[in-house]
């Protein structure tokens, strides 16, 4: 899979926690309309971990189902050496397994990370990877005239209803945005 298409932008490869919360507050229609014209991938790991959970919370479903998100495999041989790199530096445990997945699609494909766990983030970032989460989704989207500040507040107030930790609220947004150079 090549990362580059529709308007050679880099493919947005998400991690469980993003999908889990967008589902999980039945926003995953707002999550599309942001990344629209982007190339969305997962991986089959993130996709497990939101299996695993839809017993004890059937809205996870409509994550397995999104037409727009394509699914890399890492199953050749260099996405698995990239594959095992992330994994020794993330963390082997079973909750780092989508985060080493999908920072090795990213890096393997030339993409943009896109989680909301911090440490993977910092891990990411210290070896070069673009690695981005909601908030700067959410003013991406408003830059882009899709969402209104306070609708991206309210998005981040939903999220957060679904126990998602995200460093503002909905309030907050603008000015931490703003802070962090994102609006």
């Amino acid at each position: 899979m090549s990362s580059q298409g529709l308007g050679d932008k880099p493919t947005l490869v998400f991690d469980t926690t993003v999908l889990n919360h967008f589902a999980l507050a039945d926003r995953l229609d707002v999550l599309a309309s942001m990344v629209i014209g982007r190339p969305c991938a997962t991986t089959p790991v993130v996709l497990d971990e939101l299996r695993s959970g839809v017993q004890q919370h059937p809205a996870l479903s409509s994550a397995l189902e999104l037409d727009w998100m394509q699914v890399i495999a890492l199953d050749q041989p260099a996405e698995l050496q990239c594959f095992a790199v992330w994994v020794r530096r993330i963390g082997a445990g079973a909750r780092d397994m989508g985060e080493a997945t999908v920072f090795a699609a990213a890096d393997i494909h030339g993409g943009i990370a896109i989680t909301d766990d911090r440490d993977a983030t910092r891990v990411g970032r210290a070896h070069g990877l673009s690695v981005h989460g909601t908030i700067w989704l959410l003013a991406g989207g408003c830059g882009a005239g899709k969402l209104t500040e306070i609708d991206a507040g309210a998005i981040i107030d939903a999220l957060r209803q679904t126990g998602h930790r995200l460093p503002c609220t909905g309030t907050e947004f603008p000015a931490f945005a703003r802070r962090y150079g994102l609006l």
